[in-house]
């Protein structure tokens, strides 16, 4: 059982350095100017995505800022040039009837990079999966630079990024975007392309043309006219002032792990429950697991016919028509959703009526190419009333493992999501370094115990 592990561990980071990193000059675009599509607008007004990336690597401070920095800065230089749109700025107009938003590159523009170091030895403690307290990790996330003006725009960062040495230790790195830039495929994609343009040279990306991003905004297409009506309903809604995210949080934060055998034997319980049921996957074994254990944790009297809402995204490229390219850079995702009452999640066999719950989405909209864009025009009405129902939602996905970010020190000890911490209830998802399937969980601290038991109990006695 993972119980809280008490600490006094107080986190102290001194900043060394912020600077701005652009792409080499030469044999890039002067400018470029891209419009938001209908699955960029919708995330004009969401708060930060941002991760912490843990990596065993232990250095001197001398060997730290002399050899690894200038190599990281020249690194993210290099990639840059293949990724323009991260070192420019998001358009904001002032008059939103006459314009709309854009992402805008132009010559001189460049990635704000904070170089710190962490005064305390707490390594070991913020890689770890117990419970631990979540705001420490703020010190590793950097926040976006202040929003600046121009005649017609507000002008906005949509990446920051910050390099944390733990003297001896290892070395963190975190990074903030907003949204609208892009989905997990394409900012997992681009810190991929850095750590190995870090470790192996820019040739590796040269070498692998086939796969370098593309922006081409043609390759969405928008019959509907969704764009239009997106814009119209952001458009009412104002700017927000600042980009980063609100502390204290009064959580905590843990990882919890399904192994391949915890999977296989939670999915062998459901097939004798339902022998009919296809496509229990992986992520739907886990995501049904965590949804009970989690609505059986609450402690608070609820009405038991209220409704219990599970939301994950869903990369749509492959099921667009015509598809869009797999290296396509910008947002294209769309939603699957299940509903459950709750008075079914907490009876005994919760974990198979949300597994049937989930699988039914996936079969019905999710993997059904006529049904990927139905409806899309309620898109933001619909995500604005999840905002007052009872949710739990995913951020991250095995398929984009930010672990296998190698800057030549090898995988990442531990990847943490802080974008859980804003949500009400909301599960990160990335592959176990020991196989199968880690989640991460962001709650307060007397709900994380009650999960904590319940996960693990059911694990002993799949119910």
């Amino acid at each position: 059982m993972q119980f809280l592990h008490q600490s006094n561990i107080s986190t102290m980071t001194i900043l060394l350095e912020t600077c701005g990193v652009a792409p080499p000059p030469g044999g890039i675009l002067a400018e470029l100017s891209l419009p938001l599509t209908f699955f960029d607008i919708r995330w004009i007004h969401h708060h930060p995505v941002g991760s912490v990336l843990f990596y065993n690597h232990p250095c001197s401070k001398p060997y730290f800022l002399e050899t690894l920095v200038p190599k990281l800065k020249e690194s993210l230089s290099l990639t840059l040039k293949h990724y323009l749109p991260i070192a420019g700025n998001l358009l904001y107009p002032l008059i939103t009837t006459e314009k709309k938003p854009v992402f805008r590159f132009i010559s001189g523009d460049s990635v704000s990079l904070t170089i710190a170091e962490s005064e305390n030895d707490n390594f070991d403690e913020l890689v770890t999966n117990h419970a631990r307290d979540a705001d420490q990790f703020y010190d590793f996330m950097p926040n976006m630079p202040p929003i600046k003006d121009e005649t017609e725009y507000k002008i906005l960062d949509v990446m920051a990024i910050q390099v944390t040495l733990f003297p001896g230790r290892g070395i963190c790195v975190g990074f903030t975007n907003h949204h609208s830039l892009g989905d997990g495929s394409s900012i997992v994609g681009f810190m991929h392309a850095w750590a190995s343009v870090n470790k192996l040279g820019e040739s590796f990306l040269t070498e692998k043309g086939d796969s370098l991003p593309i922006f081409d905004r043609s390759v969405i297409q928008d019959t509907l006219g969704i764009d239009a009506i997106f814009w119209k309903s952001m458009r009412e809604i104002p700017l927000k002032s600042s980009q980063s995210f609100p502390l204290p949080t009064n959580r905590v934060r843990a990882s919890y792990t399904l192994n391949q055998a915890d999977i296989k034997r939670l999915k062998d319980f459901v097939l004798t429950k339902k022998p009919g049921l296809v496509q229990v996957s992986s992520f739907v074994i886990t995501a049904s697991y965590v949804w009970a254990c989690l609505v059986k944790s609450e402690r608070e009297k609820v009405d038991k016919e209220v409704m219990e809402y599970f939301v994950f995204s869903v990369d749509v490229r492959a099921r667009m028509n015509p598809p869009v390219p797999f290296n396509y850079f910008g947002n294209c995702l769309g939603y699957g959703m299940a509903r459950i009452e709750r008075k079914w999640l907490v009876e005994e066999e919760g974990f198979v009526t949300a597994v049937e719950a989930i699988v039914e989405d996936v079969k019905n909209r999710v993997n059904n190419k006529d049904e990927v864009l139905k409806g899309a025009e309620n898109w933001l009405s619909e995500m604005k009333e999840l905002g007052e129902i009872r949710v739990l939602g995913v951020a991250g996905s095995p398929k984009f493992d930010l672990h296998d970010a190698d800057f030549g020190w090898g995988r990442a000890k531990k990847v943490e999501s802080l974008s859980i911490d804003v949500d009400k209830y909301s599960m990160s998802l990335y592959k176990s370094v020991e196989g199968g399937l880690e989640v991460g969980l962001s709650l307060p601290k007397e709900r994380m115990i009650a999960f904590g038991a319940i996960f693990d109990d059911g694990l002993r006695f799949p119910k």
